[in-house]
């Protein structure tokens, strides 16, 4: 199984005919995603590059291909009407993939989609989703895969399918961080592990789907064996997560939290990654989180060897 997207998900693009949107769709159309065409005001009526339809409306390309997923490539002073838009016409998933919206915008769009209860938001500034496929051919970048689904830019072929993995476990995925997701994808594939879903969550201070939300449907998905929650600075959604784990998950969940030698005060990388207090502090999630019971990881080289031997796959040498 999986959550949130699978091999019936109809993905649209908005801003498929920019050079990122145009880029990206054609990345998920090769991995397998049923991409079923893509918005752009003012160009309805035409074919993007690989022959999808071009619709003016969100709600136009809902009508006409039963679309219920859609991933934003759209400007940041536009995106945040954008998702609106796609929540409007009835989009089950959106996936904001732009970075840079203003923080203003995002607080509009938090408060709106409480409108839209059936409406999930990934991100914005964030990589995607994927449910990996099965392997049928090829091996690394030249592999093709069937039965998955990939929404956004991660990169497809580093994921494994449970079915594919060497250990029959599946691990979910949930992330703070675009790269150290990839990381996580990588070694629990190398190690035999597949993955059910992997989720980029993104690193803006305002965003959808938070750890809870996601934590909670890998707890209810029976193909998913245990999770991987990779935070970071600034804010305590890492803290309130380890909270929700130790009185309601009954699978392992291993962590990670980048920026332990973050300065105070000084922004890293993403627009949430701040300290702006004691308990924004990496060690003092860490602290928290292993209060709560959960294995986390002291180096992002370790995060794969401690989810198998969370699983008791493999024994680590302390």
């Amino acid at each position: 199984m999986s959550i949130l997207v699978n091999n019936s998900t109809k993905l649209i693009c908005q801003g498929i005919t920019g050079s990122s949107g145009a880029f990206h769709t054609a990345g998920c159309l090769a991995y397998g995603t049923n991409v079923v065409g893509g918005v752009t005001p003012g160009k309805g009526g035409q074919k993007d590059a690989n022959g999808l339809p071009v619709f003016n409306t969100v709600a136009e390309a809902v009508r006409k291909t039963g679309a219920n997923a859609t991933m934003i490539f759209v400007p940041p002073p536009f995106a945040a009407d954008s998702i609106l838009e796609a929540a409007d016409a009835g989009i089950e998933l959106i996936c904001a993939i732009t970075e840079g919206i203003p923080v203003s915008d995002m607080m509009r769009v938090k408060a709106s989609l409480e409108k839209y209860p059936n409406t999930v938001l990934i991100g914005p500034n964030c990589p995607g989703i994927i449910t990996p496929g099965k392997k049928v051919s090829g091996d690394g970048a030249n592999a093709t895969f069937e039965d998955g689904c990939k929404i956004g830019i991660m990169p497809g072929y580093i994921h494994t399918a449970p079915c594919d993995a060497s250990s029959g476990k599946g691990v979910g995925i949930i992330s703070r961080s675009g790269t150290l997701t990839y990381e996580a994808v990588w070694q629990t594939s190398s190690l035999g592990l597949g993955q059910t879903t992997c989720i980029g969550i993104g690193g803006d201070p305002i965003k959808g789907a938070n750890f809870i939300d996601l934590l909670a449907r890998f707890e209810s998905d029976d193909e998913t064996d245990g999770v991987v929650m990779i935070g970071e600075i600034g804010g305590s959604d890492e803290t309130q997560a380890g909270k929700w784990i130790k009185e309601n998950m009954t699978k392992p969940v291993v962590a990670f939290i980048a920026g332990i030698t973050a300065p105070r005060g000084k922004r890293m990388g993403h627009a949430g990654a701040i300290i702006g207090g004691e308990d924004d502090t990496a060690q003092a999630k860490i602290e928290s989180l292993r209060n709560s019971g959960l294995t986390v990881s002291d180096s992002p080289a370790g995060i794969g060897e401690a989810m198998a031997e969370a699983l008791g796959l493999v024994a680590v040498a302390k």
